[in-house]
């Protein structure tokens, strides 16, 4: 078990036919820290709205970082565009789990991260979101190729590599759209006088200084759990690093699903914020929490 001061975590996807949730859990089961950030888009509504896709190990990622707070760590949640509906509990404290629009982390060292999904800078997002989705559907498709890939390439002993993390490294638009996303992250942190920022949104890990015309900051990504599987990490000295949770999963099958304590769905799916998603989505939140029965 790996101990952390704090770790971010961006872009899970939970709902998602190409997310990677087995990895997810096994990453958490195999971390702890003080205290666990969420970057957005923890649950992917709008692939929920297309088609149903909710596993139980979806089920015990939810459980898994809800145990994370009742053994005492603290959780702050940043929803994202894709679980935007939870954005109405913003401000709200359930269960000891924070809802903020954005937030600032101050690190073990001294320096202060301004905390935010990234989503209000993607010009397509903000302006047409119905590009967006057409997008994300094109997305999804390369995605289905890369559980193929994936699948084949467990059973052969590699690690995991994402075809379509590939496809947009090779991709010059999307490349020069990540470089302008960067530019206007970091743009904004400068502009808000702190030592850096923290997001995700691209699923592109990073951790890099970036220079703007506003000045210079740290950029952090936390990356996601799609394409790359990673986290950002905070020492207990502060400082920051990006972990690849990509090598062999370690099943865990003698350990219990959930918290070990009934839930009753009104106190459950608001503790993480997801209640407002299914409620959006016409879902029974006592099912897609695995609660209640």
């Amino acid at each position: 078990m790996t101990s952390y001061r704090t770790i971010f975590l961006s872009d899970l996807h939970l709902g998602m036919r190409g997310c990677q949730a087995e990895r997810v859990l096994d990453f958490v089961r195999h971390h702890q820290a003080e205290r666990w950030v969420l970057v957005g888009d923890v649950v992917d509504g709008w692939a929920l709205t297309r088609s149903w896709t909710w596993q139980q190990v979806h089920n015990d990622v939810v459980q898994k970082l809800l145990r994370e707070v009742r053994k005492g760590a603290e959780m702050v949640y940043v929803p994202g565009n894709h679980d935007g509906a939870a954005r109405q509990f913003i401000g709200l404290t359930f269960g000891g789990i924070l809802v903020q629009r954005d937030w600032v982390h101050t690190t073990a060292d001294g320096k202060q991260l301004l905390v935010l999904h990234g989503d209000e800078f993607d010009g397509v997002v903000r302006l047409a979101p119905w590009l967006s989705r057409v997008g994300a559907r094109a997305y999804e498709v390369s995605l289905a190729l890369n559980t193929v890939v994936a699948r084949v390439r467990e059973r052969m002993g590699k690690p995991y590599w994402s075809l379509a993390a590939a496809l947009k490294d090779r991709t010059k638009r999307a490349l020069q759209y990540i470089d302008r996303f960067e530019e206007a992250v970091a743009a904004r942190a400068v502009e808000a006088g702190v030592d850096g920022v923290v997001c995700g949104h691209i699923h592109r890990p990073e951790l890099r200084d970036v220079v703007t015309e506003a000045g210079a900051t740290l950029y952090a990504n936390c990356g996601d759990w799609v394409e790359n599987c990673t986290a950002l990490v905070e020492h207990h000295d502060g400082r920051l690093e990006i972990v690849r949770w990509t090598g062999p999963i370690q099943r865990a099958a003698s350990e219990p699903s959930g918290d070990g304590v009934r839930h009753s769905v009104a106190d459950l799916a608001p503790r993480l914020a997801l209640g407002a998603e299914a409620a959006g989505l016409g879902l029974d939140t006592g099912a897609l929490l695995g609660t209640d029965r």
